[in-house]
């Protein structure tokens, strides 16, 4: 037997909300790499 019943409702801590718009994330996602590849070839690390 445990403490807690195992249908207790989760907890939220504040984190990334689940049902946000994917297409943001994702277009981010995209800008993020595009941006460290400019930041690479402009310091001539590669």
């Amino acid at each position: 037997m445990t403490a807690h019943p195992a249908a207790a409702p989760r907890v939220r801590t504040g984190g990334p909300q689940e049902d946000g718009p994917k297409i943001v994330e994702h277009v981010m996602g995209w800008v993020l790499v595009v941006v460290l590849a400019m930041l690479v070839t402009q310091l001539g690390l590669l």
